[in-house]
């Protein structure tokens, strides 16, 4: 994009207009249908291309200034913005998103219960298919649904427990460079999808599959893949490399599908090594790696070669040896598991 490109050509690269007057006319459709099925709405005005801008501003406004509610915005307390509020009404704001829709109406022969959204998350696939070239090294992650720390210090015990019974799942794999997303995959954990996989229950199968659908894009790149236990397994990964596509996976014996893999070196010695030291086992390109550092953690490797040495934890004094597939892992450990260190038990 050109130097002085702003907020909104930036967006507009991913979401451009056509996509926004989906929207609108979606979203005029589906207002006109439910009043004539549940009486006029007087207060009611077709939605225009401009308005959809500012409402969809207004949603991702609310992910930048983390406030608990949109309607923040016009409440005159902390999180309230005048320039905002100025743009447009509350009330005009709370009639569009009552009637907003992305698909006003489930077509005869849609069965997947993404059809509301489907076409937007095709859309901008698709933009980001033809207008990002990410790094070499990237993340396939389960990012959580609700961060934002506001929501949860504010929310009452029966709202977050409502949130953690989602019927959804999002997963994505992600340039570690930039940190933007590359591909993303929602899974709904109840119902039928066009791919299967809500037949699957065991969860480092469903993973695997998960992961081998975000990667289908990536064949032939070279791209070195970092996993979390959930999806890190020998079978997955030599798949993957006959796509030419690498990985570097953490392994738990309690999370990982080890099927494969030599029990020796899936159990703990009777005496713990000194920090720092290591066990390999190979196997062609593969290489399986236990690694001790106040506890036993163990990698599963396409992408490094295990006699490549790295340091970790870096201190005044030095810093802890280890083979390099475990100080690069180490580097993509916050997109992987930032809410859960204990993925070595």
């Amino acid at each position: 994009m050109p130097p002085g490109a702003s907020a909104m050509d930036f967006f507009q690269l991913f979401v451009p207009d056509n996509v926004l007057k989906n929207m609108v006319v979606q979203t005029n459709m589906y207002a006109k249908k439910f009043q004539e099925r549940f009486g006029s709405d007087g207060a009611w005005a077709e939605v225009t291309l401009t308005e959809m801008k500012a409402f969809l501003g207004y949603m991702i406004s609310t992910s930048i200034s983390h406030c608990e509610s949109v309607l923040s915005i016009w409440s005159g307390g902390f999180y309230s913005n005048r320039s905002l509020a100025l743009v447009m009404s509350q009330a005009r704001f709370e009639k569009i998103l009552k009637y907003f829709h992305v698909v006003a109406f489930r077509s005869s022969q849609t069965t997947h219960g993404l059809y509301k959204v489907q076409p937007f998350l095709d859309s901008l696939q698709n933009s980001f298919d033809s207008a990002f070239r990410p790094s070499q090294t990237q993340v396939l992650h389960e990012p959580l649904i609700d961060e934002d720390p506001v929501f949860i210090a504010t929310c009452t015990e029966r709202e977050l427990r409502k949130r953690k019974k989602r019927k959804f799942s999002l997963w994505v794999r992600q340039c570690s460079s930039t940190g933007f997303i590359i591909q993303i995959y929602v899974h709904l954990k109840d119902g039928g999808g066009p791919d299967g996989l809500d037949a699957l229950k065991n969860k480092p199968q469903l993973h695997s599959a998960v992961a081998r659908s975000l990667c289908r894009n990536a064949a032939g790149k070279n791209y070195i893949i970092f996993t979390g236990p959930s999806i890190t397994s020998l079978t997955l990964f030599e798949e993957l490399e006959k796509q030419e596509i690498y990985c570097c996976g953490l392994l738990s014996s309690r999370k990982s599908d080890c099927t494969g893999l030599p029990l020796s070196m899936l159990t703990n010695p009777a005496t713990p090594p000194a920090r720092g030291q290591h066990r390999i086992k190979m196997k062609g390109n593969m290489s399986l790696i236990c690694w001790y550092n106040k506890g036993h953690f163990r990698f599963l490797t396409n992408a490094y070669s295990p006699v490549q040495q790295g340091v970790i934890i870096r201190r005044k004094s030095g810093g802890i040896p280890c083979p390099l597939a475990v100080e690069a892992f180490a580097a993509h450990l916050s997109y992987i598991c930032r809410y859960d260190d204990k993925y070595s038990k």
